[in-house]
């Protein structure tokens, strides 16, 4: 059975859609992988019809959406059929969201390196835990160095959370890319956005043990 990813955060513009895609690519590489959209405001489909068009998408990924009653079951069918299935949650803690977090694998919260963001990520966190799932926390946006995320590290870990060692940074190529359906990754792997976004991904698929396969 495939293993399920549920990115979540309830705060917005935190980069919870885009993250979704760009790692689903990333994962594609080498992964049969599926995107499900659960999110009402449904970008991460748009980005899967853009997907299906575009001359540059190298790698193949699954695009889907669903809701309500009938998401159990499409993850059980689409857990079937693929290596990893990512799901964009809606961005606010509701029946849709609690399903996908009971089905993850991982919860992967995304969050600029400000505490309003973690403060954002506590109904996700106390839901996850109430699932006893895994949660994984990523810096999106991120600065290279700062006192600010010097000090969202410190309080991350004491409060013994799992926070990826690598971060995505404030980079216009993320943007450019799912604009036009595409993953950083499969534009071009040795570009900054490229080389930060795989690594991420390889740290995701050591979490999931998919490496061990």
């Amino acid at each position: 059975m495939g293993k399920v990813i549920a990115v979540a955060q309830q705060k917005g513009g935190s980069g919870k859609t885009m993250l979704t895609a760009q790692l689903a690519v990333a994962l594609a590489a080498g992964c049969n992988v599926a995107v499900l959209d659960i999110d009402p405001q449904g970008s991460l489909t748009i980005w899967g019809k853009l997907r299906a068009s575009a001359a540059k998408a190298s790698v193949a990924v699954a695009s889907h959406a669903v809701s309500g009653w009938r998401l159990a079951s499409e993850l059980e069918k689409l857990k079937a059929a693929y290596d990893i299935v990512l799901i964009d949650t809606p961005p606010v803690i509701d029946s849709d969201a609690r399903r996908a977090i009971r089905a993850a694998d991982i919860v992967i919260i995304p969050l600029n390196p400000s505490p309003p963001d973690l403060w954002a990520a506590e109904g996700t966190l106390k839901l996850a835990a109430e699932e006893k799932r895994k949660v994984a926390l990523v810096f999106n946006r991120a600065p290279a160095a700062s006192r600010l995320r010097k000090r969202m590290e410190a309080e991350i870990a004491a409060r013994g959370l799992l926070l990826f060692s690598n971060a995505l940074a404030n980079r216009a190529g993320y943007a450019n890319a799912f604009a036009d359906g595409l993953g950083v990754s499969e534009i071009s792997m040795t570009t900054p956005a490229g080389l930060e976004l795989c690594a991420l991904a390889e740290e995701v698929k050591n979490q999931l043990k998919i490496n061990e396969l």
